[in-house]
Protein backbone atom coordinates (compact mmCIF):
# COMPACT_ATOMS: atom_id res chain seq x y z
CA UNK A 1 0.00 0.00 0.00
CA UNK A 2 0.92 3.63 -0.97
CA UNK A 3 2.30 5.62 2.44
CA UNK A 4 -0.40 8.12 3.47
CA UNK A 5 0.16 11.62 2.55
CA UNK A 6 1.07 13.77 5.22
CA UNK A 7 -1.00 16.76 6.00
CA UNK A 8 0.42 20.15 5.60
CA UNK A 9 1.14 22.23 8.39
CA UNK A 10 -0.43 25.67 9.37
CA UNK A 11 3.35 26.93 8.31
CA UNK A 12 3.32 25.19 5.22
CA UNK A 13 -0.18 26.69 4.44
CA UNK A 14 0.30 30.59 5.25
CA UNK A 15 3.26 30.15 3.49
CA UNK A 16 1.97 29.12 0.04
CA UNK A 17 -0.96 31.51 0.57
CA UNK A 18 1.27 34.44 1.20
CA UNK A 19 3.22 33.63 -1.81
CA UNK A 20 -0.47 33.55 -4.15
CA UNK A 21 -0.79 37.00 -2.55
CA UNK A 22 2.79 38.44 -3.25
CA UNK A 23 2.06 37.07 -7.15
CA UNK A 24 -1.42 38.72 -7.24
CA UNK A 25 -0.19 42.04 -5.88
CA UNK A 26 3.02 42.47 -7.96
CA UNK A 27 0.12 41.48 -11.34
CA UNK A 28 -1.65 44.13 -9.84
CA UNK A 29 1.08 46.36 -10.01
CA UNK A 30 2.26 45.94 -13.18
CA UNK A 31 -1.08 45.14 -15.27
CA UNK A 32 -1.14 49.14 -15.75
CA UNK A 33 2.11 49.27 -17.14
CA UNK A 34 0.91 46.48 -19.39
CA UNK A 35 -1.81 48.19 -20.35
CA UNK A 36 -0.57 51.56 -21.52
CA UNK A 37 0.81 50.61 -24.49
CA UNK A 38 -2.33 49.25 -25.94
CA UNK A 39 -3.78 52.61 -25.19
CA UNK A 40 -2.12 54.03 -27.75
CA UNK A 41 -4.05 52.81 -30.51
CA UNK A 42 -7.42 51.32 -27.94
CA UNK A 43 -9.76 54.00 -25.82
CA UNK A 44 -9.50 52.81 -22.38
CA UNK A 45 -12.52 52.92 -20.04
CA UNK A 46 -11.99 54.73 -16.69
CA UNK A 47 -12.65 53.23 -13.24
CA UNK A 48 -15.11 55.63 -12.21
CA UNK A 49 -16.79 54.71 -15.45
CA UNK A 50 -16.44 51.25 -14.83
CA UNK A 51 -17.81 51.39 -11.06
CA UNK A 52 -20.77 53.14 -12.25
CA UNK A 53 -21.36 50.33 -14.89
CA UNK A 54 -21.27 47.76 -12.23
CA UNK A 55 -23.19 49.67 -10.11
CA UNK A 56 -25.79 50.36 -12.62
CA UNK A 57 -25.73 53.89 -12.72
CA UNK A 58 -26.06 56.33 -15.64
CA UNK A 59 -23.13 56.77 -17.95
CA UNK A 60 -23.18 59.17 -20.77
CA UNK A 61 -20.51 58.88 -23.41
CA UNK A 62 -18.81 59.31 -26.87
CA UNK A 63 -15.54 59.36 -27.34
CA UNK A 64 -14.23 61.32 -29.97
CA UNK A 65 -10.62 62.16 -31.28
CA UNK A 66 -9.02 65.25 -30.22
CA UNK A 67 -9.18 66.42 -33.43
CA UNK A 68 -13.32 66.80 -33.82
CA UNK A 69 -13.03 69.16 -30.89
CA UNK A 70 -13.15 72.98 -30.85
CA UNK A 71 -9.01 73.30 -31.02
CA UNK A 72 -9.60 76.14 -27.63
CA UNK A 73 -10.74 73.48 -25.95
CA UNK A 74 -7.89 71.15 -25.39
CA UNK A 75 -6.03 74.47 -24.92
CA UNK A 76 -7.85 75.60 -22.01
CA UNK A 77 -8.19 72.62 -20.55
CA UNK A 78 -4.66 72.97 -20.20
CA UNK A 79 -4.16 76.42 -19.10
CA UNK A 80 -6.38 75.65 -16.41
CA UNK A 81 -5.38 72.69 -15.09
CA UNK A 82 -1.67 72.09 -16.23
CA UNK A 83 0.07 75.18 -17.31
CA UNK A 84 3.41 73.43 -18.25
CA UNK A 85 1.98 70.12 -19.84
CA UNK A 86 4.30 71.16 -23.11
CA UNK A 87 7.42 71.24 -20.77
CA UNK A 88 7.25 68.43 -17.98
CA UNK A 89 7.66 64.42 -18.91
CA UNK A 90 4.38 63.35 -16.71
CA UNK A 91 5.23 64.76 -13.10
CA UNK A 92 5.96 68.66 -12.38
CA UNK A 93 8.42 68.53 -9.71
CA UNK A 94 8.32 72.21 -9.63
CA UNK A 95 4.86 72.13 -8.42
CA UNK A 96 5.17 69.27 -6.37
CA UNK A 97 7.95 71.09 -4.48
CA UNK A 98 5.86 74.43 -4.05
CA UNK A 99 2.33 72.17 -2.85
CA UNK A 100 5.21 70.70 -0.39
CA UNK A 101 6.04 73.71 1.25
CA UNK A 102 2.05 74.88 1.61
CA UNK A 103 1.18 71.63 3.24
CA UNK A 104 2.18 69.61 6.25
CA UNK A 105 0.65 66.76 5.06
CA UNK A 106 1.57 64.71 1.84
CA UNK A 107 -2.13 63.05 1.26
CA UNK A 108 -3.18 67.19 1.19
CA UNK A 109 -1.26 68.47 -1.27
CA UNK A 110 -3.03 70.57 -3.65
CA UNK A 111 -2.45 71.72 -6.91
CA UNK A 112 0.51 69.38 -8.03
CA UNK A 113 -1.35 67.04 -9.82
CA UNK A 114 -0.70 67.07 -13.80
CA UNK A 115 -2.86 65.87 -16.33
CA UNK A 116 -0.78 63.24 -16.68
CA UNK A 117 -1.33 61.94 -13.17
CA UNK A 118 -5.00 62.86 -13.51
CA UNK A 119 -4.67 60.14 -16.80
CA UNK A 120 -3.12 57.89 -14.21
CA UNK A 121 -5.48 58.48 -11.79
CA UNK A 122 -8.73 58.06 -13.59
CA UNK A 123 -7.02 54.88 -15.37
CA UNK A 124 -5.94 52.66 -12.64
CA UNK A 125 -6.69 53.90 -9.04
CA UNK A 126 -8.81 55.85 -6.96
CA UNK A 127 -10.04 59.60 -6.17
CA UNK A 128 -9.26 59.45 -2.43
CA UNK A 129 -5.85 61.34 -2.04
CA UNK A 130 -3.40 59.58 0.04
CA UNK A 131 0.11 58.74 0.09
CA UNK A 132 -0.32 55.49 -1.25
CA UNK A 133 -2.18 56.48 -4.02
CA UNK A 134 0.45 58.92 -4.98
CA UNK A 135 3.23 56.82 -4.95
CA UNK A 136 1.22 54.64 -7.47
CA UNK A 137 0.66 57.88 -9.23
CA UNK A 138 3.95 59.39 -10.03
CA UNK A 139 6.00 56.81 -11.73
CA UNK A 140 2.65 55.82 -13.77
CA UNK A 141 2.30 59.43 -15.35
CA UNK A 142 6.07 59.00 -16.04
CA UNK A 143 5.62 56.02 -18.11
CA UNK A 144 2.08 57.40 -19.53
CA UNK A 145 3.61 60.46 -20.78
CA UNK A 146 6.92 58.43 -22.14
CA UNK A 147 4.67 56.21 -23.97
CA UNK A 148 1.24 57.73 -25.13
CA UNK A 149 2.63 61.30 -25.89
CA UNK A 150 1.45 64.47 -25.10
CA UNK A 151 -1.20 64.27 -27.67
CA UNK A 152 -2.86 60.81 -27.11
CA UNK A 153 -2.77 60.97 -23.50
CA UNK A 154 -4.65 64.75 -23.57
CA UNK A 155 -7.03 63.08 -25.74
CA UNK A 156 -7.34 60.11 -23.64
CA UNK A 157 -7.86 62.19 -20.41
CA UNK A 158 -10.57 64.60 -22.42
CA UNK A 159 -12.83 61.64 -23.04
CA UNK A 160 -12.49 60.29 -19.88
CA UNK A 161 -12.79 63.31 -17.35
CA UNK A 162 -15.86 63.34 -15.66
CA UNK A 163 -17.68 66.33 -16.52
CA UNK A 164 -21.29 66.37 -15.62
CA UNK A 165 -23.41 65.21 -11.90
CA UNK A 166 -25.15 62.47 -13.73
CA UNK A 167 -22.41 60.23 -15.46
CA UNK A 168 -21.50 62.67 -18.33
CA UNK A 169 -17.46 61.35 -19.28
CA UNK A 170 -15.37 62.90 -22.00
CA UNK A 171 -15.79 66.23 -23.59
CA UNK A 172 -18.81 65.36 -26.07
CA UNK A 173 -20.83 64.48 -23.37
CA UNK A 174 -20.20 67.63 -21.65
CA UNK A 175 -20.43 70.15 -24.24
CA UNK A 176 -24.02 68.43 -25.01
CA UNK A 177 -25.19 68.21 -21.32
CA UNK A 178 -23.91 71.95 -20.96
CA UNK A 179 -24.77 73.94 -24.01
CA UNK A 180 -27.14 71.31 -26.45
CA UNK A 181 -24.03 71.02 -29.22
CA UNK A 182 -20.85 69.07 -30.03
CA UNK A 183 -17.26 69.43 -28.68
CA UNK A 184 -16.31 70.61 -31.81
CA UNK A 185 -18.50 73.93 -31.88
CA UNK A 186 -18.08 75.41 -28.21
CA UNK A 187 -16.98 78.99 -27.87
CA UNK A 188 -13.68 80.04 -26.34
CA UNK A 189 -16.27 81.01 -23.22
CA UNK A 190 -17.77 77.69 -23.16
CA UNK A 191 -14.29 76.09 -23.15
CA UNK A 192 -13.62 77.77 -20.07
CA UNK A 193 -16.69 76.91 -18.57
CA UNK A 194 -16.35 73.52 -19.26
CA UNK A 195 -12.56 73.42 -17.63
CA UNK A 196 -13.85 75.71 -14.56
CA UNK A 197 -16.19 72.26 -13.66
CA UNK A 198 -13.48 70.06 -14.12
CA UNK A 199 -12.35 70.03 -10.79
CA UNK A 200 -15.88 69.11 -9.01
CA UNK A 201 -18.63 68.54 -11.96
CA UNK A 202 -21.02 67.39 -9.03
CA UNK A 203 -20.69 70.88 -7.43
CA UNK A 204 -19.96 72.99 -10.29
CA UNK A 205 -21.73 73.20 -13.17
CA UNK A 206 -20.91 74.74 -16.76
CA UNK A 207 -24.77 74.63 -18.02
CA UNK A 208 -25.87 76.73 -14.97
CA UNK A 209 -22.89 78.15 -14.09
CA UNK A 210 -22.61 79.99 -10.42
CA UNK A 211 -20.11 83.40 -9.96
CA UNK A 212 -17.45 81.12 -8.87
CA UNK A 213 -17.50 79.27 -11.97
CA UNK A 214 -17.75 82.27 -14.01
CA UNK A 215 -14.92 83.68 -11.89
CA UNK A 216 -12.55 80.73 -12.85
CA UNK A 217 -14.14 80.34 -16.51
CA UNK A 218 -12.90 84.24 -16.95
CA UNK A 219 -9.34 83.58 -15.85
CA UNK A 220 -9.07 80.37 -17.58
CA UNK A 221 -10.26 81.96 -20.85
CA UNK A 222 -7.47 84.85 -20.20
CA UNK A 223 -4.78 82.38 -19.57
CA UNK A 224 -5.66 80.49 -23.26
CA UNK A 225 -5.61 83.44 -24.73
CA UNK A 226 -1.79 84.14 -23.85
CA UNK A 227 -0.96 80.28 -24.49
CA UNK A 228 -3.01 80.34 -27.90
CA UNK A 229 0.93 81.52 -29.47
CA UNK A 230 2.98 79.29 -27.66
CA UNK A 231 3.14 75.01 -27.37
CA UNK A 232 -0.46 74.87 -26.63
CA UNK A 233 -2.40 75.68 -29.65
CA UNK A 234 0.83 74.68 -32.32
CA UNK A 235 1.27 71.23 -30.36
CA UNK A 236 -1.80 70.26 -29.23
CA UNK A 237 -3.65 70.25 -33.49
CA UNK A 238 -0.25 68.44 -34.37
CA UNK A 239 -0.44 64.62 -34.83
CA UNK A 240 2.97 63.71 -33.56
CA UNK A 241 2.03 66.06 -30.37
Amino acid sequence: MDPKPQPRSPRHTLFRLARVLVVAILFALLLPYLLVPLYRFVDPVSVPILWRWMMGARVARAVIPIGRMAPILPATVIAAEDARFCEHHGVDLGEIREAFRGSDDFGEIRGASTISQQVAKNLFLWNRRSIVRKALELPLALWIDLVLGKRRELEIYLNVAEWGPNGEFGAEAGARFAFGKSAIDVTPHEAALLAAVLPNPHRRSARVPSPQVRRLAGIFEARARKAAAGCVAARARSPGY
